[in-house]
This record gives C-alpha cells, structure tokens and sequence, in this order.
C-alpha cells in the first residue's frame, strides 16, 4: 500500500511520519518550496504533546517550545479576573515544528514545489495526483493535508459556507528581556468588557513572546496592512490598555506581523470520498480561540493510521476514523463560537462566566442510577487530624465502591477562635502540637505538629470558606483543593488560613485562583453557615462524621476512625448486589488515581506492609518516577509519571 500524502504542512508531515514508522510507503507533496513560518506559535496540549513524543522515541526530548504554567485574564485597568493553572500546555514555534518533523522525516520522501492540481481516476476511484507543475504522484490512498482551503477537499466535497470573518488577529513576535522577567512563564490576556478587543502574550522562548490582537473587525479595521499600517492600528486600538502592552509592541519588528481573518465551517458529513480521506485543517476548520488546531491535526493523523492498520479495508477504516474524530471535533467547532460569542459580546456575562480559552469543561462520565447510589454526608475539617489519618481508607473505598457512593462535602467548623474552642485537654495551639505528634505516632500517616508553634492558626473558619469557594467553582475539584491544603498544613506546616497558601493550592489543582477569592469574599461565607447548620441539624459533634442514606431515607452515622469492613458491611446492607472493584496495584495506576500518596496509603492500597511500601516507594523515587515532601514525622510521595520526558 502507498499513501500519498497532499500537503506538508504539520499535519501531513506528522501523518507521514506515524505511516513510516508501521513500514507503509509514503510521499509527501507540498506546494510551497521552504515551508514558512507564517503562524509564528500556537499553543498545544498534552494530548499533541504525547504523540509527538511517539513519533521519534529515541529523540522526543528534542520536541520544541516552552512550558506555559498560568493563564492569567486581565482588564485594561489591570484588574484579575481568572487566573488557572495550565497542566501540560507548551508554546510552540510553527516554524521550530516543521523543523523537528522534517528531521524526522526522510528529506527524499517530501517533494516541495509540487501544487495539487486534480486527481486522475479509475473505476471512480483515485489512482494518482497531479500537480500544477505536470508531475504525477500515483498511490492507494491519498490524502488531503493541505490546510483551511483545501482544494482536495473542494474536489471530493465541493465547496464549504465559511463563517462571516467578524474577529480579526494582528500576530507578531517580539523580544523583551524586560518582561520576560515578569511574564516569562505565563499566558496574559487583557481582555475589554465593553467591547471585542484583547490582547494576548505568550511566552515562546527566553526574552521571545508571540503576541496577538483579537478585534472586532465590524467595528475597528486596518486601514493598510503595510508594517507601518498595522503598528499604527495596534497603538491606537490599545491606547488604554496597560503599560506592558505597550512595551511588548514597542519592541515588535511589524515587518514579520500580518492580520489573520479567523472563520470556520460546520462538520462536514464525512472526512473521505472513496480512497481520498482528509486531515487537518482540511478536514476541518475551528476559531482560533480554542488553540485546539495543531494538536487536532495531530490527533487526525494518529487517529489515521491507528484505523488503518486495525480495519482489512481503508473505507470502513476512513469511516471508523470519522467516528472516533467527528463528535469532538464538533464540540471544538461550538465551542469555538462559544467563545467567539462570548468575545463580541462581553456585556452579556460577569467575570464568572468568561469562558477560558484553551481550557474545556471535562467530560462528564455516566453517572450510576441514582436508585443504585448511596448518598454520604461527609463532615470534615481542614485542619482536622483524624480527617487526615482516614484518607487510606476512604481512598480505598473511593476505588472500590466509589460508583456507589454520592459523597456531598459538609465543613464542621472545628476551630472557630482559641476562645471557643474549650475542648477537653487541647485548649491552645502548644497542646494540639502534642497532640498531631501522639496521632502520627498511632495512625502511622505523616503529621509535625510543630505548625502550632511556629506559626499557630486562630481559626479553620477562612480555610473552609475557602473550600466552599473551590466547591462553587467545581465540585469535582474542590475535594482536591482540601486534600491540597491537607497536604500542606499536615506535612508541609503552612498555615493555610493565609491566603498566599490557598491560592497556590487552587492553582496546583487546576481552580481559577482569582474567582476563589472573589466567591472567598462573596457567597461562600453564605454558605459555609449552611454547612454549620446542617452540621447542627444532623447533631455533627466531632470530626470525622459520615452519614450514610439510601433511597428509603434511612441512615447510618459513622464517627471517627472505623474499621474499613464496617463501610464495606453498611455499602452491601444498602445495596445488596454492589460489586467491588478489584484494585489494580501496579504504583502507575495507583498514583495516577491519586498523584500523592503518604507511605500508609500506598501500603494501605497495594496491601503490603510499611516496610515493603517504604522500599517500593524509595525504588519509585531512586527511578525518577516519585517525588517527595519531607517532614519530621514522614513523607509525602508526588507523581512524577507524566511530567518524564
């Protein structure tokens, strides 16, 4: 079989790639001789990241670019309003990826200066390519790669409806040793609220930003695309926006800038025609706001060849391909309106409700009946020592019976001031430091207590309004936010009541750090009172309290420390035929569930001793694949499994 691949851009030289790696015949044609850097950057996430390390194993730590950490949403004023972490994303150069692609890839194989032309056919099927330069290309399979104005996609489609342009980019790359000091490692946008215009800066290298300008091209318009045209434009579109702007663009060569026109087209029917398949661009065409092309470019091609070596015969394989790519390529498409919607609109959302670009609602999975769920009401402290020393245990329930259970967070308020607090022997900060060091010392998981004499808390009230806060933003974050915070006031003796702790553990865990303070100083107050009251309502006294309900609205309350089969006996007494999962112990699979583990609840997980899971642990650790935090009373193991390049 040979594939002849029409366009040798990313996605026809990555195609090319993965088809030679399986020992299939392949020829790249592209029409241009030199492929041009027109683009300058884009970003690209772990999913195009992954399987451009698969492409060349043995050299995947020469794959270009820059690690971008936060994304940071600002006003002209200056004003924050969103600020994230960005788990796995990297700048790339566009001309820096064809470099890599190409030396990956067989230069005797590319044939540049070869534009498609028209398909010579037998039988209704595609035997060979012909280029405008009268050269002929025949093959098995052939594919257009050839970008948003595929002319293969015009011959075996016919023509697409592109989307009126109404946003239009200004793209250039500046060098400022000055900010890269301050902005080197984050993706700042500033962003009008009364208008479609903003501003974006991305680092790309050391002292290298790409930057862009998003406008609303039905109001504002370059008059003259010359570079003086165009620098012009950008001053006075900015002329409000803040002192970095400015300085970024003062250090622009505008000889290298250009306008973009962004525009899409709806999902086509289908990505194939007989034996011609598209990828790409060509395939389909999404808004810029998603930076979700190269790495859907990437993924087609993956995708691809995956389908053709499962599938006897290319058409069930095209269309198999078209199924597993088409439903979220459409999500990317809506989304990318979405986004574009919201951009020309900003009045119609608060600060809230700003999409973020680049980062897209997960997926949500197939809840369990509702019928077959056992409602918990889990009443917890962060600075509760006995919530702490649980966590093997409910971690362990988590994996085994967890799709049972609907677990609903309540904060206890267990410390609301010193003067409060008249409980039994621990009466001030010196006593509950004795106290965290007797707990490590019985339940054997990592406590210093030496917190609260270093730098005691007053109160658990701001850290469990801070956790309301999380869980307004994203239920399914907020129980990582505690455990973070867990994690750093148990193990790491920060005092979490101070607000530089809470936004770096909302940003570790992927929370928008600037909407938590907000709803930190807003609503979440409001509902921290709720959680006392129905920690009232339910007589809660003591921490941990669990309260188990089924259906029929009976319950069962669980306090303190329980034995891990009286959770199991109360699961099965509600809900006979519940199955446990059996726990696959292999330590990836582990830390991939929960990406920091104390030695007990890796030991308490694999079921082995502490001696064992200490000497596995260190093993991990000796190999690069762990991290770790230590502490006087232990250690705390960080994943390192994905971040090993």
């Amino acid at each position: 079989m040979k594939v002849v691949i029409i366009g040798g851009g990313i996605a026809g030289l990555t195609l090319g790639i993965f088809l030679r790696n399986q020992n299939i015949e392949v020829v790249v044609n592209e029409r241009l001789v030199n492929m041009p850097d027109r683009g300058h950057a884009f970003l690209m996430h772990s999913d195009g990241l992954s399987r451009l390390k698969e492409l060349n194993p043995e050299n995947h730590s020469l794959i270009p670019g820059k690690m971008v950490q936060d994304f940071i949403l600002k006003r002209p004023s200056g004003q924050e309003i969103k600020h994230l972490h960005l788990d796995s994303w990297k700048c790339i150069k566009r001309g820096d990826l064809i470099r890599f692609l190409k030396d990956t890839f067989p230069k005797e194989l590319v044939h540049e200066g070869r534009e498609f032309s028209h398909f010579i056919y037998e039988n209704e099927k595609a035997v060979a390519a012909v280029f405008s330069n009268g050269e002929v290309e025949y093959g098995d399979i052939f594919v257009g790669a050839d970008g948003g104005n595929s002319k293969v996609r015009q011959q075996i489609m016919g023509d697409v409806v592109f989307t009126p342009v109404t946003v239009k980019e200004v793209v250039g790359v500046s060098y400022n040793e000055q900010l890269a000091k301050t902005h080197g490692q984050n993706f700042t946008k500033f962003q009008d609220d009364t208008k479609g215009l903003a501003f974006g800066m991305i680092p790309t290298d050391n002292n290298e930003f790409v930057w862009f300008v998003q406008y609303d091209c039905l109001a504002n318009d370059v008059k003259t695309q010359s570079p003086e045209g165009i620098s012009e434009f950008c001053s006075e579109l900015l002329k409000d926006f803040p002192a970095e702007v400015k300085e970024l663009l003062s250090t622009n060569d505008f000889t290298s800038s250009y306008i973009w026109n962004t525009r899409d087209f709806d999902l086509l029917p289908n990505f194939h025609k007989k034996n011609v398949v598209l990828i790409g661009d060509a395939a389909h065409l999404s808004l810029p706001f998603t930076s979700a092309g190269t790495t859907n470019a990437i993924v087609d091609a993956r995708t691809l060849v995956d389908e053709l070596l499962k599938n006897e015969d290319y058409e069930t394989a095209f269309q198999s391909y078209y199924t597993d790519r088409a439903p979220q390529i459409e999500k990317h498409i809506q989304l990318g309106r979405d986004l574009k919607h919201s951009f020309l609109n900003p009045a119609e959302q608060n600060d809230d409700d700003i999409p973020v670009p680049l980062i897209a609602k997960k997926e949500e999975q197939d809840e369990v009946n509702s019928i077959m769920q056992i409602e918990v009401l889990y009443f917890t402290d962060p600075i509760c020592s006995t919530c702490w020393t649980i966590q093997p245990l409910l971690r362990k329930l988590k994996l085994e019976y967890g799709s049972y259970l609907n677990i609903k967070y309540c904060m206890g308020g267990m410390l609301p001031s010193w003067g409060e607090y008249p409980k039994g022997k621990v009466n001030n900060p010196g006593e509950v430091a004795k106290h965290w060091d007797e707990v490590c010392a019985i339940y054997e998981m990592p406590i210093d207590g030496d917190l609260w004499i270093e730098d005691p808390m007053h109160s658990s009230y701001p850290p469990s309004i801070a956790f309301k806060a999380a869980q307004m933003q994203d239920n399914d974050l907020a129980p990582l936010f505690l455990r973070r915070i867990n994690e750093m006031v148990f193990v790491e003796k920060k005092n979490i009541i101070k607000w530089e702790h809470l936004e770096k553990a909302a940003l570790e865990v992927g929370l928008d750090s600037a909407r938590l303070l907000r709803d930190f100083e807003g609503r979440a107050k409001e509902l921290f009172k709720e959680d006392l009251n129905t920690g009232k309502t339910h007589g809660v006294t003591s921490f941990p309290t669990l309260i188990f309900s089924d259906s029929s609205n009976e319950h069962v309350t669980v306090k303190g420390h329980q034995t891990y089969d009286h959770f199991v006996e109360i699961i099965l007494k509600r809900l006979p035929h519940a199955k446990k999962i059996e726990i696959d112990t292999d330590p990836k699979n582990l830390f991939n569930h929960f990406p920091t583990m104390a030695d007990k609840e890796f030991a308490y997980l694999s079921d082995i001793s502490m001696e064992a899971a200490s000497i596995k642990l260190e093993e991990l650790y000796d190999q690069g694949f762990l991290k770790k935090m230590e502490s006087k009373n232990g250690i705390l193991w960080k994943s390192n499994y994905y971040e090993l390049i």
